[in-house]
C-alpha cells in the first residue's frame, strides 16, 4: 500500500490504476497528488482517482486486479465513479483450477493466549452466560418478549452469574412448507441455535400449538440437553396447553419453567481457556472503500493469529465472495474443500437466477456513496478479512463448525441473515466491520464493531468499538491494528470489555434464510 506524499491518497498494488481520497473532506479539483497528477475535479474522500490516462475499453485495476473496464476515456487526475465503468463478467466457476496442497503456506503457531470463557460439556466455550427462548412459529414472538420482561424483572436479579435472558424470536414456522429440500436451510439453522455455547444447552422452545414447525424438533440437535423428567418438561412450552388459564396464567406459567434454566446457568463460571476455544465470525456490512484498506485487513490479520493460536474463524457472504473466489480456491486445503466452494457459489448463482436478481444488485446505495463502484470492487475489499489462512471447510447456510481452522461459512450478505447463520455455525465472538455506519449488534454474542474510517469512528465515537481508519492515516499499521484487534477479541470474549452495542443495548433480530416456498 502506497500514498502520496503530498495528500492521504492510497494505491493498493504497484498495477493499480486508480487510487482512493482519504482526506476526511476529500480533495478539491486543481490538487496536485504523486507531485504531477493534478485533480480534474472534486473528488469525495473514499472515492477513486485516476493515475494514467484510460482508454475506452481499458481495465481499471484496484487490488491488483480489474474491476472494471472503462466505457469512455478518462484522463488522469479525474474521478472514476460507477457510471464511467462497465461491469466484468465473473469468474468463470468451471475453469477455475483446483488448489495443489503443496503451495500453501503453513502458519507459524502461536501459543500462551487465553481468555475466561464459560466452558461446556460438549467441549465448546460460550463468552456470555445467557438464558435463550426461542420459538417455534412467530405468532409467540410477542409471548416470548413478554415473558423474558418479566423473568428480567422478577428472576434474574436473583441469579447474578446469568448474563441476560433473550428471546430467539423469528419469522418462520407456520404458512411454509417444512418438508420441500429446501426448508433444511431455516430448520437447521434454528435447530443449530439452541446449541449454541453462549446459551450452556439452557434453552426453553415456545410454540403455539398448531403450526407446522414441531416445538421438540428444534432440541432434536441439541447435544446439550438432559434426560431427566424435569428437563425435559422445561424444555417445550405450549401457549394452546389447555391447562393454562388466561394470558397471566400462560405467563406465570412460562416464567416457572424457566427457573430450572436459570439455576443451572448460575453455577456456571468463567475459567481460564486458551484462545484455541475462540470461534469468531466475522462480517463487514456499510462498507464503503476503506473498508478493503483499513478495517478489513486488520480483520484478516486478526484472524490469522485466530487461526494461528489454534482457534477458529468463519467468513462469509456468498456474494461478496463470488466474484474474487479464483483468489480464494487456491488457498483451500485439498481439491474437496476447493470444490464445495465452488459448489456454494454455483448453488447461490441458481438461487439468484430463480428469482431474476443478478450481481448488479449489490453493492448498495451507501456503498457506492461510499466509494465502492460495483461488486467486483466490493468482493475484493471484503475477502481480505479472511487474512491469509488455509481454508479448511466450507459450511452451507445454517450448518454447524465441526473442526478447527478458517471457515468458509455460507450466507447471503444481508447482515442480519450472515449473522443469524453464523450464530448457528456456532460463534462465541463476533467482529463486524463498517465504512458507512449501522448500529447492529446481537444479543446472544459480543460483537466489536470496527470502523474504517476515522471520520465515522470519531463522528459515532459511541457505537464504534476500534478505528481502523488510523490505517489509512498512518498512524498505525495492518499489524499492530490486527494485534489491538486480536486482544481486544480475547478482553471481550474474557468479559473484561463491553462492546458498545451491549452498553447501549442496541440488538438487530434474528432473520432466517428461507430459500423455500412460502404456503
Amino acid at each position: 500500500m502506497t500514498k502520496s506524499t503530498n495528500h492521504i491518497v492510497i494505491k493498493i498494488a504497484e498495477t493499480d490504476n486508480v487510487a482512493v481520497i482519504a482526506n476526511s473532506e476529500g480533495l478539491p479539483e486543481g490538487t496536485i497528488i504523486n507531485d504531477d497528477i493534478r485533480l480534474l475535479q472534486n473528488i469525495p474522500m473514499g472515492h477513486k482517482v485516476a493515475l494514467l490516462n484510460i482508454g475506452l475499453g481499458e481495465k481499471i485495476i484496484r487490488y491488483g486486479q480489474v474491476i472494471g473496464f472503462a466505457n469512455r476515456p478518462i484522463k488522469a487526475g479525474e474521478w472514476v465513479e460507477e457510471s464511467k465503468m462497465l461491469l466484468p463478467e465473473p469468474p468463470d466457476l468451471n475453469s477455475i483450477p483446483m488448489p495443489d496442497n503443496k503451495t500453501l503456506s503453513e502458519l507459524k503457531p502461536i501459543e500462551g493466549y487465553t481468555f475466561l470463557g464459560y466452558r461446556n460439556s460438549d467441549g465448546s466455550v460460550g463468552t456470555k452466560n445467557i438464558l435463550g427462548i426461542t420459538t417455534s412459529v412467530q405468532c409467540v414472538a410477542g409471548l416470548a418478549q413478554y415473558i423474558v420482561k418479566k423473568i428480567k424483572q422478577k428472576l434474574l436479579p436473583k441469579y447474578p452469574n446469568v448474563d441476560d435472558v433473550v428471546a430467539l424470536n423469528h419469522s418462520y414456522g407456520c404458512g411454509i412448507a417444512i418438508n420441500v429440500p429446501s426448508a433444511i436451510i431455516p430448520i437447521r439453522t434454528l435447530q443449530n441455535i439452541t446449541t449454541n455455547p453462549n446459551f450452556g444447552g439452557e434453552v426453553l422452545v415456545i410454540g403455539l400449538g398448531c403450526e407446522k414447525l414441531p416445538p421438540e424438533s428444534l432440541l432434536l440437535q441439541n447435544g446439550n440437553s438432559k434426560t431427566n423428567s424435569d428437563k425435559k418438561f422445561s424444555n417445550v412450552f405450549y401457549m394452546q396447553d389447555e391447562s393454562f388459564y388466561g394470558f397471566s396464567g400462560i405467563v406465570e406459567a412460562g416464567v416457572k419453567r424457566t427457573e430450572i434454566h436459570l439455576k443451572e446457568l448460575n453455577k456456571r463460571k468463567r475459567e481460564i481457556c486458551p484462545a484455541a476455544d475462540l470461534v469468531v465470525g466475522m462480517q463487514c456490512g456499510g462498507s464503503d472503500a476503506f473498508s478493503g484498506i483499513t478495517s478489513n485487513p486488520a480483520a484478516g490479520y486478526a484472524a490469522d493469529l485466530i487461526v494461528k493460536a489454534g482457534g477458529s474463524v468463519m467468513f462469509s457472504e456468498v456474494t461478496e465472495v463470488r466474484d474474487a473466489v479464483h483468489l480464494l480456491v487456491p488457498r483451500t486445503i485439498n481439491p474437496e474443500v476447493g470444490k464445495a466452494l465452488l459448489d456454494e457459489m454455483k448453488w447461490y448463482d441458481n438461487y439468484l437466477e430463480q428469482g431474476q436478481a443478478d450481481r448488479s444488485a449489490n453493492p448498495t446505495p451507501g456503498n457506492k456513496l461510499g466509494g465502492l463502484s460495483n461488486i467486483v470492487e466490493k468482493a475484493l475489499g471484503s475477502i481480505v478479512k479472511s487474512g491469509t489462512s488455509p481454508i479448511v471447510d466450507v459450511l452451507g447456510p445454517g450448518e454447524k463448525i465441526h473442526r478447527k481452522g478458517l471457515i468458509f461459512a455460507a450466507t447471503p450478505a444481508s447482515d442480519f441473515i450472515c449473522g443469524t447463520l453464523q450464530l448457528a455455525a456456532g460463534m462465541n465472538m463476533h467482529v463486524f466491520m463498517t465504512g458507512r455506519g449501522t448500529p447492529y449488534g446481537l444479543s446472544m454474542v459480543p460483537v466489536i464493531k470496527v470502523g474504517s474510517n476515522s471520520k465515522l469512528s470519531k463522528r459515532w465515537f459511541d457505537l464504534i468499538d476500534l478505528d481502523a481508519g488510523k490505517i489509512a492515516t498512518g498512524e498505525k499499521s495492518i499489524e499492530e491494528m490486527g494485534w489491538e484487534l486480536f486482544h481486544l477479541i480475547l478482553d471481550v470474549a474474557s468479559g473484561k470489555k463491553e462492546v458498545a452495542c451491549d452498553k447501549l443495548g442496541l440488538h438487530n433480530d434474528l432473520v432466517l434464510f428461507n430459500p423455500g416456498p412460502v404456503t
